[in-house]
């Protein structure tokens, strides 16, 4: 019996030092890059350009964590991957961190060992079908093909809605959002399901995104946010806090713009303590005393990485809804800054 205390206790020591010895933000220092999980290629969210440089709503975040550590958002390498592919991806060490529309839930939170370090978008599961299909409701779709992405979320909630609701469907499954988006438009499934931003990512981008209906059930709580890996503190509070001074910045009302201004004439002491003009609160996170302050001057406060992605004024159209500031009936909440 003692024997067996002794070598849990071995056991259990080795893994809290092994744990104790992750230091990502040194890794991430000394390659002097970044590296971020992300989409293969998701419109407003996570895609190259035409010159090949990654942009998006997802993508930002990734820059301002870049900004935060290096000054310079620049500094940040981005691997793509699958709804497989993703965790082996972060927990292989492939990537540092995971910026990829991923539903934070209990089993990838426990079991994967990851840690979520927020909610960059509170979504929920929706179904995509073509207009002349004469469906206005997601109950109607008894018999459906339906194309999903394997590896997912989305899997499960499907099965549970189309069981509950006493209907029967076929799964078309796919990799990932462009070959869903292909196998739908070629009429190999009848509806398309997946968040809500996705499908509205995918809608804006099709020719006759008019002839495409994003019925109105909504079937999930996906609270979509960045991942790190078990067992480095301080990496994720260097993610954490960097997401959380955009949301204090849109609060606060510092933007790309005036942010400079704001620094030089602001009283507001919370607001000195995020722009490093008081205090060393990033210091404790080995990071240097402008790192919030650089990353929300190269992407600017959360509401505008939004708005500049994913928002009304742009081909996707999404109204901030959930993930308006909490000052304005939203969910989007930052802990203070003292």
């Amino acid at each position: 019996m003692k024997k067996s205390v002794l070598f849990g206790a071995l056991a259990a020591s080795t893994m809290l030092a092994g744990a104790a010895t992750a230091d990502t933000l040194s890794d991430v220092k000394a390659r002097g890059e970044l590296i971020c999980g992300t989409n293969v290629g998701l419109t407003g969210f996570a895609i190259p350009d035409a010159n090949g440089t990654w942009i998006g709503f997802d993508v930002d975040v990734c820059r301002a964590v870049a900004a935060a550590i290096f000054g310079d958002a620049s500094k940040v390498k981005f691997v793509p991957t699958t709804g497989e592919t993703r965790f082996t991806a972060l927990a292989s060490g492939e990537v540092d961190l995971l910026v990829r529309n991923t539903t934070w839930t209990y089993t990838r939170d426990v079991d994967l060992k990851f840690t979520f370090v927020g909610v960059n978008y509170y979504d929920g599961q929706g179904f995509m079908v073509k207009k002349d299909l004469g469906v206005s409701s997601a109950k109607e779709l008894d018999g459906a093909t339906v194309c999903i992405q394997t590896g997912t979320t989305t899997e499960l909630n499907l099965a549970d809605f189309f069981k509950f609701n006493n209907i029967s469907y076929t799964a078309v499954t796919v990799q990932d959002d462009s070959e869903a988006q292909r196998q739908y438009l070629a009429g190999a499934c009848d509806t398309y399901t997946t968040d809500a931003s996705g499908l509205a990512a995918s809608r804006a981008t099709m020719a006759d995104s008019e002839n495409h209906v994003i019925l109105p059930e909504i079937i999930s709580k996906e609270p979509l946010g960045p991942l790190v890996r078990h067992g480095d503190d301080v990496w994720g509070d260097v993610v954490r806090w960097t997401f959380n001074a955009l949301l204090i910045a849109e609060e606060k009302g510092i933007t790309k713009a005036n942010i400079e201004e704001v620094a030089s004439t602001s009283t507001d002491p919370e607001i000195r303590r995020l722009l490093g003009l008081d205090g060393d609160l990033p210091a404790m996170l080995g990071l240097e005393a402008e790192a919030f302050k650089n990353a929300i001057s190269a992407t600017g406060n959360y509401g505008e990485i939004f708005e500049a992605n994913i928002g009304s004024s742009t081909p996707i159209g999404l109204a901030r809804g959930l993930n308006a500031l909490w000052t304005q009936g939203g969910l989007q909440y930052a802990a203070p800054f003292r």
